[in-house]
């Protein structure tokens, strides 16, 4: 069993960890930069909300989220969030969790919206999620997302009314 615990800076070794290992593999999130826990822990503080994932059993961290605005003023009712799961434990529904909690959260929060703006076209596991709870494609922005490799890859906008 999991739950979510708001992130505070007891986690931060964790979170890098887990949030570093995506960053390295540079097929996902659009960030370049490794987190240090000083940056870490100032990145996660900056969010909305982040929560943590945790196995209930075992204590152990599994995943997280970041949940923050969009855009701002007449926009900033559109939340956008990432998700982070720890490579040993993928392919376990943790994503699926860390997903529904979010879109809870930033409900509560008082988002309107959740708006994906960069799902990586080989991403398959999250758009194969995404479709399954209810979100909406935009389209395809053709070599939007720099892979590590040097070469670009499609992203697929994604969206969903709170």
């Amino acid at each position: 069993m999991l739950k979510i615990e708001q992130y505070n800076t007891k986690y931060i070794n964790d979170a890098i960890e887990i949030w570093n290992d995506i960053v390295e593999d540079g097929i996902a999130f659009p960030q370049m930069d490794l987190l240090d826990p000083q940056t870490g822990d100032e990145f996660f503080k900056s969010q909305s909300f982040t929560g943590i994932a945790i196995d209930v059993d075992s204590g152990e961290v599994v995943g997280l989220y970041i949940l923050h605005p969009n855009n701002v003023g007449r926009c900033g009712h559109i939340s956008n969030a990432s998700y982070a799961v720890k490579k040993n434990k993928r392919g376990q529904h943790i994503g699926e969790f860390l997903v529904k909690d979010c879109l809870a959260k930033a409900k509560e929060i008082g988002f309107r919206i959740l708006q994906f703006n960069a799902v990586v076209a080989t991403n398959t596991s999250a758009l194969k999620l995404y479709k399954k709870l209810g979100f909406t494609q935009l389209g395809v922005i053709p070599k939007g997302f720099l892979l590590k490799d040097g070469s670009y890859e499609d992203i697929i906008p994604h969206y969903i009314e709170l």
